[in-house]
């Protein structure tokens, strides 16, 4: 019953939208209504305003570490702590206050590999600015970090129920980026730094 209790209050916390807070905060139009739709850091930097766009990463960041880092504080074992941050990055992809709506994940999904060990987090950190610097496609940078998650995990971590995590973690990451990885087969996905569509 308290895992459980962890677990929704972790879910609750993961489902609070920075990007539509940030937006309101530098008086921007609904991210959701502009560019991809989706409600995340890199949909909001095609408004131009950096400044949201950060606090965006941010807030999305640390709601994923700070589930992990709550657990461990309140005395759970790392792989309740481990099983938080996924509930959080279900939050944040499956939004309670969205209408079960949200973002991708990415930046929620680093938060709690930086909860879960920092090196995993700047190993993955590595792999997406890496990826990103040589491609442009923001897309393409967290599929790859996404897929080197669960094997860093592996070796940085060693736990099998932490790496099970991430292995879901990661499966649903790129099935919420379906849409990027047709485009990017296509060539039409959006480079960093672009804008797409009108930021109203």
């Amino acid at each position: 019953m308290t895992l459980i209790l962890l677990l929704a209050a972790a879910y609750l916390l993961g489902s609070v939208p920075f990007a539509i807070i940030s937006s309101r905060l530098f008086g921007l139009a609904d991210p959701r209504k502009y560019g991809s739709g989706n409600p995340g850091a890199t949909n909001v930097l095609r408004s131009g305003n950096k400044a949201a766009a950060l606090l965006t990463l941010v807030g999305d960041c640390l709601k994923g570490a700070a589930a992990v880092w709550l657990a461990l504080a309140f005395g759970f074992s790392a792989t309740d702590a481990a099983f938080a941050g996924l509930a959080a990055f279900f939050g944040h992809v499956f939004s309670l206050f969205l209408r079960f709506n949200g973002g991708k994940g990415v930046a929620t999904a680093l938060g709690v590999l930086l909860g879960i060990n920092p090196w995993l987090a700047l190993t993955c950190l590595g792999v997406w600015l890496i990826t990103a610097a040589l491609t442009r496609y923001s897309s393409a940078a967290a599929l790859a970090a996404a897929l080197g998650a669960p094997l860093a995990a592996y070796f940085i971590v060693g736990s099998p129920s932490v790496v099970a995590a991430l292995l879901v973690m990661a499966g649903v990451l790129i099935w919420r980026h379906e849409a990027n990885i047709r485009r990017l087969l296509a060539g039409t996905e959006g480079r960093i730094g672009g804008r797409s569509g009108k930021a109203g």
